[in-house]
């Protein structure tokens, strides 16, 4: 009795032990997004402004002077008034050097950009100014069948298609 002992305790186990159970979630999505590129334009004003500077250098009489900023208008940038210069030694080295940038007068509120069909036409003329133009759609399209085929159709220029097909499988 020994002997079939074991043996009886394994087939004993046997039949307590449940079956396996898991579950299963399988999960499909897709997606399409499609872009089309706006126009945009980014200005900004630069203000107007003089260096000078050197060595052995004056101002050629006493009612003269270096270039000077003259005050603009609320709606004009300030100018330049150049000045009179003269060698201060005559006959010694001498270096000079000035620099003059003409600053944004401001323009009227609501000129300066046209856009049409998303094209920039003309853009403000200030001293920093960055534009892109639209996109234009073209045939840009994209469709994901039930079988997850992707296809997408390239547009014109500035847009994008973008296409997914997920498929996820979840053992627990």
């Amino acid at each position: 009795m020994k002997k079939f002992l074991p043996l009886f305790m394994l087939l004993m186990t046997g039949a307590i032990v449940a079956p396996a159970r898991a579950d299963l979630t399988h999960r499909m999505s897709s997606s399409t997004q499609l872009q089309v590129n706006g126009a945009y334009t980014d200005s900004s004003r630069i203000g107007s402004t003089y260096t000078v500077s050197g060595s052995n250098i004056k101002v050629a009489s006493e009612t003269d002077h270096f270039g000077k900023l003259t005050a603009g208008t609320a709606t004009t940038a300030a100018t330049l008034d150049v000045g009179a210069y003269d060698i201060n030694t005559a006959g010694s080295a001498f270096s000079f050097s000035e620099s003059w940038t003409q600053g944004d007068a401001v323009a009227a509120i609501g000129t300066g950009v046209d856009v049409t069909t998303g094209v920039v036409a003309d853009m403000p003329a200030y001293g920093n100014t960055l534009t892109m133009s639209g996109g234009v759609a073209g045939n840009l399209a994209g469709t994901i069948t039930s079988a997850g085929v992707t296809t997408l159709v390239a547009g014109g220029a500035g847009t994008s298609a973008t296409g997914q097909f997920v498929t996820e499988i979840v053992i627990d």
